[in-house]
């Protein structure tokens, strides 16, 4: 292959390769309603958006009680109210350990993991090596 040739592939490969390292959230955002692992009712609606390059999560609507308080949690977060509480930030890659979440439930955060699977979202909370995945499912807005 000759200089020009050599000197032109480069940059046309970078070209083709930049859109790729660019993350793309918009599988993931929008509302989800999540499903109590136990009852297998739903319990909340979730708007996952991004802000600043990081996807972020707020619980918009309590389905089931929605006075209750975060009375698990730590720091300025100990008995605020669920509804309106940020639970998921931080997460800069799709697919990757990245971010994490709170459960009000517990007061306890995550390392976290966003993924689709089909039109539904799995998100699935790791400690150390063992890990839970919930499917939410797509939602209308609240």
């Amino acid at each position: 292959m000759s200089v020009i040739k050599k000197n032109w592939l480069l940059p046309l490969l970078l070209l083709f390769a930049l859109p790729a390292v660019a993350e793309d959230f918009s599988s993931v955002t929008g509302f989800w309603k999540t499903i109590d692992d136990e009852t297998g009712e739903a319990k909340s609606i979730v708007k996952i958006y991004e802000e600043g390059g990081v996807v972020k999560g707020k619980i918009v609507k309590l389905l089931q009680n929605p006075d209750a308080v975060c009375s698990q949690c730590s720091g300025s977060q100990k008995d605020q109210p669920i509804q309106g509480m940020v639970i998921i930030w931080g997460v800069q890659e799709l697919n990757e350990k990245s971010g994490y979440i709170l459960n009000p439930k517990n007061g306890k955060v995550y390392k976290l993991q966003l993924f689709r699977q089909g039109a539904d979202l799995m998100v699935r909370g790791y400690i150390s090596l063992f890990y839970k995945t919930q499917r939410w499912l797509p939602a209308s807005r609240p």
